[in-house]
């Protein structure tokens, strides 16, 4: 029998992922909305992984239950409903594996009306960024869970940093190993009335930590995105959009560094029509954040769909995440994190592509952050949903400082997809420069937000 590894992403024997999130298949709700929670994981490896998912309570931090499962070589494979737990289950997740592997949780909640995707996380930090925090912002309301990727108990400090409105204040609590504990800004009267700005967590053990935006208004939308354990001088946003058929996004920026820092936003070219947008600066203190939305200004009508590449000088720590919400019809909204270029690489795992599964389609986007072209090359993996499989793809060009969009519906890249039903991954695999690419989860259906999006892996 194979000793399972728990081992760091950067060791290619085999890796442990920590995924810090509201598992909640059962009764359990957060700010008034019952949550449920899907896993998938890719096999990086060219042989079968063997797994293990191992779930801790969130109230007693005690294991909660396990799942052991095989992934075949190269392949993903969907965890919904979570097993191995009892209904009304509120916690986190470790998954170990004896072969590099990489995992991504979808959040959905009140049966679908909400929908949020974060990534699983190799490693947890003793210093945790959250760009992006908010109480009574039009609607919006924050919520974070924090896990205990160390091995002794976890004691934190979270310091709440007002942006544009709020007011500073701190949070404590002792988290035990594996373990995770949930946050509510909703209920935090401290931040004031509305609180838009960002929050840094400190501890004496690494730690995880997963952010939900939740609008409740006019506008029911869940926007997801993991906490920043490390900045950098330079931050990659692989699309970013205005006026794109309702689409717009909006950029939340820290500076966790030491030291005040000037920013910049330089946008990519514009594959959407002739427009393009003007850079835009701002000097960020030392652990202040600022957020640029894509509408209005000089935006006006201009259809925009690109990337942007954020940079400071230096020596500066900053982080980033995007959101994407629709303002016409019905309300949807995702989020992601920016990448730092420092982790980039040739390849990158995707874990969940999508067609024609219960409406959801995925769109593949992939940006070349460098100063020359490259080609990409699209491998996807066996369809675990039916006998369909897709054409790879084995040439796209990628242009310097630009993005490419592949869509998993229609006839696409060589691919009828027609009413064939895929639920997989892809493997993609530049030549001529690094990459970062992304993952959007949309489906056509007339209510909630069916809308999801997740960072694709580097390694």
């Amino acid at each position: 029998m194979k000793r399972l590894k728990r081992l760091k992403l950067a060791v290619v024997a085999g890796m442990m992922l920590v995924l810090a999130f509201a598992a909640v298949p059962g009764a359990g709700a957060q700010q008034g909305i019952t949550w449920t929670t899907g896993i998938q994981v890719q096999n990086l490896a060219g042989t079968q992984a063997a797994i293990t998912l191992t779930f801790y309570d969130s109230t007693s931090g005690n294991q909660a239950g396990t799942t052991s499962d095989t992934v075949a070589a190269s392949g993903s494979k969907t965890y919904f409903p979570i097993q191995g737990v009892s209904a009304g289950f509120n916690g986190s997740a470790v998954i170990s594996a004896d072969q590099p592997i990489s995992a991504i949780m979808n959040l959905l909640g009140n049966g679908g009306a909400y929908g949020g995707s974060a990534n699983g996380i190799a490693a947890g930090s003793q210093t945790v960024g959250l760009p992006l925090i908010m109480r009574g912002n039009s609607g919006f309301d924050t919520w974070f869970n924090v896990q205990n990727a160390g091995t002794a108990d976890a004691t934190i400090t979270i310091s709440y940093k007002p942006g544009t409105s709020g007011t500073a204040t701190t949070q404590t609590a002792t988290i035990k190993p594996g373990a995770a504990k949930t946050f509510d800004q909703s209920t935090l009267a401290a931040l004031g009335t509305k609180f838009v700005g960002s929050a840094s967590i400190t501890s004496n053990q690494p730690v995880v930590a997963v952010v939900n935006q939740v609008g409740k208004a006019s506008s029911k939308t869940l926007l997801t995105y993991g906490g920043f354990g490390a900045g950098s001088a330079e931050v990659i946003l692989p699309l970013v959009m205005a006026n794109n058929s309702g689409f717009f996004t909006g950029i939340g920026i820290q500076n966790i560094g030491a030291t005040p820092a000037a920013v910049t936003i330089d946008y990519g070219p514009n594959t959407g029509g002739a427009f393009n947008p003007a850079n835009e600066t701002i000097t960020l203190a030392a652990g202040g954040s600022a957020t640029f939305i894509q509408q209005g200004g000089q935006w006006g009508t201009n259809r925009y769909v690109g990337g942007a590449k954020i940079t400071a000088p230096a020596g500066a720590q900053l982080v980033a995440v995007l959101n994407q919400l629709r303002g016409t019809g019905v309300a949807v909204g995702t989020a992601y994190e920016g990448f730092s270029p420092a982790n980039l690489t040739t390849k990158v795992s995707v874990p969940l592509l999508m067609s024609n599964n219960g409406g959801y389609f995925t769109g593949l986007q992939c940006a070349n952050p460098g100063a020359a072209a490259v080609t990409i090359k699209i491998d996807y993996s066996p369809n675990t949903a039916g006998a369909f499989n897709p054409v790879d793809i084995a040439s796209k060009s990628v242009p310097a400082g630009g993005s490419v969009t592949v869509l998993q519906t229609g006839n696409a890249e060589g691919t009828n997809w027609g009413a064939n039903r895929y639920v997989g991954g892809a493997t993609v695999t530049s030549t001529g420069g690094n990459i970062a690419c992304i993952v959007n989860q949309l489906s056509g259906a007339a209510t909630g937000d069916q809308f999801l999006t997740y960072d694709a892996t580097n390694f």
